[in-house]
Protein backbone atom coordinates (compact mmCIF):
# COMPACT_ATOMS: atom_id res chain seq x y z
CA UNK A 1 0.00 0.00 0.00
CA UNK A 2 1.22 3.49 -0.54
CA UNK A 3 2.66 5.51 2.33
CA UNK A 4 1.18 8.57 3.84
CA UNK A 5 3.04 11.18 6.22
CA UNK A 6 1.22 11.53 9.78
CA UNK A 7 0.84 15.11 11.45
CA UNK A 8 3.65 13.79 13.59
CA UNK A 9 5.82 14.75 10.77
CA UNK A 10 8.31 17.89 11.99
CA UNK A 11 9.00 18.98 8.36
CA UNK A 12 12.40 18.38 8.26
CA UNK A 13 12.59 17.51 5.02
CA UNK A 14 14.92 14.65 5.55
CA UNK A 15 12.12 12.04 3.34
CA UNK A 16 11.92 14.28 0.54
CA UNK A 17 15.15 13.30 -1.34
CA UNK A 18 14.73 9.93 -0.80
CA UNK A 19 11.96 9.59 -2.70
CA UNK A 20 13.19 7.67 -6.07
CA UNK A 21 9.61 8.80 -7.88
CA UNK A 22 9.51 12.28 -6.35
CA UNK A 23 6.08 11.55 -4.59
CA UNK A 24 6.70 13.73 -1.39
CA UNK A 25 6.36 17.17 -1.47
CA UNK A 26 6.45 20.09 0.96
CA UNK A 27 2.62 20.87 2.31
CA UNK A 28 0.84 23.56 4.03
CA UNK A 29 2.43 22.62 7.32
CA UNK A 30 4.05 18.98 6.88
CA UNK A 31 5.24 17.10 3.75
CA UNK A 32 2.94 14.80 1.79
CA UNK A 33 3.08 11.72 -0.35
CA UNK A 34 0.91 11.93 -3.65
CA UNK A 35 -0.67 7.69 -3.40
CA UNK A 36 -0.99 7.57 -6.70
CA UNK A 37 2.59 8.37 -7.32
CA UNK A 38 4.13 6.24 -4.06
CA UNK A 39 5.56 2.90 -5.28
CA UNK A 40 6.91 1.65 -1.76
CA UNK A 41 10.22 2.08 -3.08
CA UNK A 42 9.45 -1.62 -5.09
CA UNK A 43 11.70 -1.82 -8.07
CA UNK A 44 14.45 1.03 -6.29
CA UNK A 45 15.18 -0.20 -2.68
CA UNK A 46 14.33 -2.97 -0.34
CA UNK A 47 12.30 -0.99 2.22
CA UNK A 48 10.24 2.28 2.29
CA UNK A 49 13.16 5.07 2.43
CA UNK A 50 10.98 7.71 3.92
CA UNK A 51 10.04 5.51 6.57
CA UNK A 52 13.48 4.39 6.99
CA UNK A 53 14.71 7.69 7.17
CA UNK A 54 12.04 9.95 9.17
CA UNK A 55 13.35 11.28 12.60
CA UNK A 56 10.18 10.87 14.29
CA UNK A 57 8.25 7.87 12.03
CA UNK A 58 5.60 10.06 10.40
CA UNK A 59 5.76 8.09 7.05
CA UNK A 60 3.61 4.72 7.70
CA UNK A 61 1.25 2.82 5.41
CA UNK A 62 -1.74 4.23 4.06
CA UNK A 63 -4.35 1.58 4.28
CA UNK A 64 -6.79 3.46 2.38
CA UNK A 65 -4.46 3.21 -0.72
CA UNK A 66 -3.35 -0.58 -1.26
CA UNK A 67 -0.57 -0.57 -3.75
CA UNK A 68 -1.89 -0.79 -7.58
CA UNK A 69 -0.71 -4.26 -8.67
Amino acid sequence: MAYKITDECISCGACEPECPVQAISEGETIYVIDFNKCVECVGYHDSSKCAEICPVDACIPDPDHPRKT
